[in-house]
Protein backbone atom coordinates (compact mmCIF):
# COMPACT_ATOMS: atom_id res chain seq x y z
CA UNK A 1 0.00 0.00 0.00
CA UNK A 2 3.13 2.50 0.62
CA UNK A 3 4.56 3.56 -2.32
CA UNK A 4 7.59 6.04 -2.53
CA UNK A 5 6.65 8.99 -3.57
CA UNK A 6 9.66 9.46 -6.12
CA UNK A 7 8.00 6.67 -8.07
CA UNK A 8 4.98 8.85 -7.64
CA UNK A 9 5.92 11.16 -9.12
CA UNK A 10 7.97 9.65 -12.25
CA UNK A 11 4.78 7.97 -13.49
CA UNK A 12 2.95 11.24 -13.29
CA UNK A 13 3.19 13.70 -15.84
CA UNK A 14 4.44 16.60 -13.09
CA UNK A 15 4.14 20.40 -15.03
CA UNK A 16 7.12 22.41 -14.04
CA UNK A 17 4.66 25.75 -13.62
CA UNK A 18 5.84 29.05 -11.81
CA UNK A 19 3.49 30.37 -9.10
CA UNK A 20 1.94 33.33 -10.48
CA UNK A 21 3.76 36.48 -9.56
CA UNK A 22 2.99 38.18 -5.98
CA UNK A 23 1.87 34.34 -4.70
CA UNK A 24 3.75 34.99 -1.76
CA UNK A 25 2.70 38.20 -0.90
CA UNK A 26 -0.95 37.40 -1.20
CA UNK A 27 -0.82 34.46 0.62
CA UNK A 28 0.84 36.57 3.60
CA UNK A 29 -1.52 38.92 3.71
CA UNK A 30 -4.02 36.13 3.81
CA UNK A 31 -2.66 34.73 6.61
CA UNK A 32 -2.63 37.78 8.54
CA UNK A 33 -6.05 38.60 7.76
CA UNK A 34 -6.67 34.58 9.15
CA UNK A 35 -4.32 35.50 12.22
CA UNK A 36 -3.92 38.50 12.88
CA UNK A 37 -1.17 39.80 15.58
CA UNK A 38 -1.30 40.02 19.04
CA UNK A 39 -2.43 43.69 20.39
CA UNK A 40 0.69 44.50 22.63
CA UNK A 41 -1.20 47.65 23.61
CA UNK A 42 -2.95 45.00 26.19
CA UNK A 43 0.59 43.93 27.42
CA UNK A 44 1.77 46.97 28.60
CA UNK A 45 -0.96 47.22 31.09
CA UNK A 46 -0.06 43.60 32.78
CA UNK A 47 2.20 45.41 35.35
CA UNK A 48 -1.10 47.32 36.46
CA UNK A 49 -3.26 44.80 36.67
CA UNK A 50 -0.54 43.14 39.14
CA UNK A 51 -0.39 46.50 40.96
CA UNK A 52 -4.14 46.53 41.32
CA UNK A 53 -4.42 42.86 42.95
CA UNK A 54 -2.06 43.53 45.27
CA UNK A 55 -3.11 46.89 46.01
CA UNK A 56 -6.72 45.03 46.64
CA UNK A 57 -5.13 42.13 48.44
CA UNK A 58 -3.54 44.55 50.88
CA UNK A 59 -6.88 46.10 51.82
CA UNK A 60 -8.67 42.91 51.83
CA UNK A 61 -6.20 41.72 54.55
CA UNK A 62 -6.10 44.68 56.31
CA UNK A 63 -10.18 45.15 56.86
CA UNK A 64 -9.48 41.43 57.91
CA UNK A 65 -7.22 41.76 60.45
CA UNK A 66 -9.53 44.83 61.53
CA UNK A 67 -12.51 42.55 61.84
CA UNK A 68 -10.78 39.73 63.23
CA UNK A 69 -9.17 42.52 66.45
CA UNK A 70 -11.24 44.52 67.29
CA UNK A 71 -9.84 47.11 70.18
CA UNK A 72 -12.89 46.35 72.31
CA UNK A 73 -10.98 42.51 72.78
CA UNK A 74 -8.46 43.60 75.56
CA UNK A 75 -5.37 42.51 74.15
CA UNK A 76 -3.68 45.43 75.25
CA UNK A 77 -0.92 44.37 77.84
CA UNK A 78 -0.86 47.87 79.34
CA UNK A 79 -3.85 49.35 78.59
CA UNK A 80 -4.56 53.22 79.35
CA UNK A 81 -6.83 54.90 81.33
CA UNK A 82 -8.37 58.37 80.81
CA UNK A 83 -8.99 60.40 83.98
CA UNK A 84 -10.23 64.06 83.53
CA UNK A 85 -6.94 64.70 84.85
CA UNK A 86 -4.35 62.77 83.27
CA UNK A 87 -3.58 59.31 81.27
CA UNK A 88 -3.03 56.76 84.01
CA UNK A 89 -0.91 53.52 82.89
CA UNK A 90 -3.13 50.08 84.64
CA UNK A 91 -1.41 47.48 85.58
CA UNK A 92 -2.23 43.99 84.70
CA UNK A 93 -1.44 40.38 85.80
CA UNK A 94 1.96 40.09 84.63
CA UNK A 95 3.08 43.77 86.73
CA UNK A 96 2.45 41.18 89.58
CA UNK A 97 4.13 38.58 89.18
CA UNK A 98 6.56 36.22 86.09
CA UNK A 99 3.50 32.97 86.51
CA UNK A 100 0.42 35.74 86.48
CA UNK A 101 1.83 37.25 83.08
CA UNK A 102 2.45 33.19 81.66
CA UNK A 103 -1.17 32.93 82.69
CA UNK A 104 -2.57 36.25 81.21
CA UNK A 105 -0.61 35.83 78.14
CA UNK A 106 -2.25 31.87 77.83
CA UNK A 107 -5.38 33.05 78.61
CA UNK A 108 -5.20 35.89 75.98
CA UNK A 109 -4.09 34.39 73.19
CA UNK A 110 -6.15 31.40 73.64
CA UNK A 111 -9.08 33.75 73.17
CA UNK A 112 -7.68 35.69 69.85
CA UNK A 113 -6.67 31.79 68.57
CA UNK A 114 -10.69 31.11 69.19
CA UNK A 115 -11.89 34.66 67.64
CA UNK A 116 -9.66 34.12 64.68
CA UNK A 117 -10.70 30.57 63.98
CA UNK A 118 -14.55 31.47 64.33
CA UNK A 119 -17.03 31.67 60.46
CA UNK A 120 -18.26 34.90 60.39
CA UNK A 121 -21.33 34.99 58.20
CA UNK A 122 -24.79 36.64 57.63
CA UNK A 123 -26.69 33.60 58.37
CA UNK A 124 -24.79 33.68 61.86
CA UNK A 125 -24.86 37.44 62.74
CA UNK A 126 -27.30 37.79 65.50
CA UNK A 127 -25.52 34.66 67.62
CA UNK A 128 -22.07 36.24 66.54
CA UNK A 129 -23.11 39.72 67.69
CA UNK A 130 -24.56 38.51 71.09
CA UNK A 131 -21.51 36.83 71.67
CA UNK A 132 -19.35 39.79 71.01
CA UNK A 133 -21.56 42.22 73.13
CA UNK A 134 -21.06 39.62 76.10
CA UNK A 135 -17.48 39.88 75.39
CA UNK A 136 -17.27 43.55 75.71
CA UNK A 137 -18.92 43.42 79.17
CA UNK A 138 -15.95 41.08 80.25
CA UNK A 139 -13.64 43.56 78.71
CA UNK A 140 -15.32 46.60 80.07
CA UNK A 141 -15.03 44.50 83.78
CA UNK A 142 -11.11 43.66 82.93
CA UNK A 143 -10.51 46.95 82.79
CA UNK A 144 -12.35 48.25 86.02
CA UNK A 145 -10.93 45.29 88.05
CA UNK A 146 -7.37 46.45 86.23
CA UNK A 147 -7.67 50.05 87.18
CA UNK A 148 -8.47 48.54 90.88
CA UNK A 149 -5.43 46.92 90.64
CA UNK A 150 -3.76 49.17 89.94
CA UNK A 151 -5.14 52.08 93.00
CA UNK A 152 -4.82 49.30 95.32
CA UNK A 153 -2.79 47.03 97.10
CA UNK A 154 -2.80 43.71 94.75
CA UNK A 155 -4.80 41.44 97.02
CA UNK A 156 -5.54 37.70 95.62
CA UNK A 157 -9.19 38.47 95.09
CA UNK A 158 -8.69 41.22 92.36
CA UNK A 159 -6.30 38.84 90.92
CA UNK A 160 -8.35 35.71 90.78
CA UNK A 161 -11.16 38.42 89.75
CA UNK A 162 -8.84 38.97 86.47
CA UNK A 163 -8.17 35.26 85.98
CA UNK A 164 -11.77 34.40 86.33
CA UNK A 165 -12.53 37.12 83.75
CA UNK A 166 -10.19 35.62 81.30
CA UNK A 167 -11.39 32.22 82.20
CA UNK A 168 -15.24 33.25 81.07
CA UNK A 169 -13.99 34.97 78.12
CA UNK A 170 -12.42 31.84 76.70
CA UNK A 171 -15.39 29.83 78.19
CA UNK A 172 -17.52 32.37 75.93
CA UNK A 173 -15.55 31.65 72.57
CA UNK A 174 -15.76 27.41 73.10
CA UNK A 175 -19.35 27.86 73.32
CA UNK A 176 -19.80 30.37 70.46
CA UNK A 177 -17.34 27.75 68.48
CA UNK A 178 -19.90 24.63 69.49
CA UNK A 179 -23.02 26.49 68.85
CA UNK A 180 -21.85 27.81 65.28
CA UNK A 181 -20.37 24.29 64.92
CA UNK A 182 -23.91 22.76 65.51
CA UNK A 183 -25.25 25.46 62.85
CA UNK A 184 -23.17 24.35 60.09
CA UNK A 185 -23.50 20.73 59.67
CA UNK A 186 -26.38 20.50 57.53
CA UNK A 187 -24.60 23.14 55.43
CA UNK A 188 -21.47 21.05 54.91
CA UNK A 189 -23.47 18.13 54.76
CA UNK A 190 -25.25 19.35 51.54
CA UNK A 191 -21.61 20.90 49.68
CA UNK A 192 -20.23 17.44 50.52
CA UNK A 193 -23.15 15.58 48.38
CA UNK A 194 -23.08 18.47 45.95
CA UNK A 195 -19.37 17.76 45.52
CA UNK A 196 -19.58 13.88 45.39
CA UNK A 197 -22.08 13.64 42.89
Amino acid sequence: MAQDIRDLFKNEKVSHEKMPQHHQDRFLKRLDEAFPEKNTSTSNYVWMRVAASIVLLIGLSFGAYKFINPNTSGIEETQTIVNSESTVATKTLGDISPGLKKVEDYYLASINLELSKIKYSPENKDLFDGYIEQLAELDTEYKKLSKELTNSVPSELTVNALIDNLKLRLNLLYRLKSQLEELTPSEVGTEEVKQIS
